[in-house]
């Protein structure tokens, strides 16, 4: 159960945030390539890298492969951090039902991090009997 919902919320987003960037680039909303383009390009390998990892850990812990739930802490703390990071930019553009999405995401996020935790602690037991 907790392995499917862990899985599911890093697939979910690794998938959301690889398609809105793309979204974004094909329509043209990202003007920051014109006015900051070494800030852009690396902010967008920064977002591209976190969604990479969090569909790479999804798939590892449904494989139920030996890091996959180590591998998901480092994406999902990735996710966590773009997530504080991130609503700054809506926030001085004035957009704020933007800015509790991301909220709300940042306290699911919140809850995958306690149930991966506790779920490798519950396989690192599992080793010890």
């Amino acid at each position: 159960m907790i392995r499917n919902i862990v899985a599911s919320y890093s697939l979910f987003m690794g998938i959301l945030i690889t398609a809105t960037w793309i979204l974004f680039i094909l329509t043209g909303q990202v003007g920051e390539f014109l006015v900051k383009p070494a800030e852009i390009t690396l902010h967008l390998i920064a977002e591209f890298t976190t969604a990479m990892m969090l569909i790479i850990s999804g798939i590892s812990i449904l494989k139920k492969k030996r890091k996959a739930y180590n591998l998901n802490l480092v994406a999902l703390g990735m996710l966590f951090y773009t997530l504080i990071m991130s609503p700054g930019y809506y926030l001085q553009k004035g957009e704020p039902v933007l800015v509790g999405i991301f909220a709300i995401f940042l306290i699911l996020t919140s809850a995958a991090l306690v149930l991966n935790f506790k779920k490798e602690y519950e396989i690192k037991l599992e080793r010890l009997t």
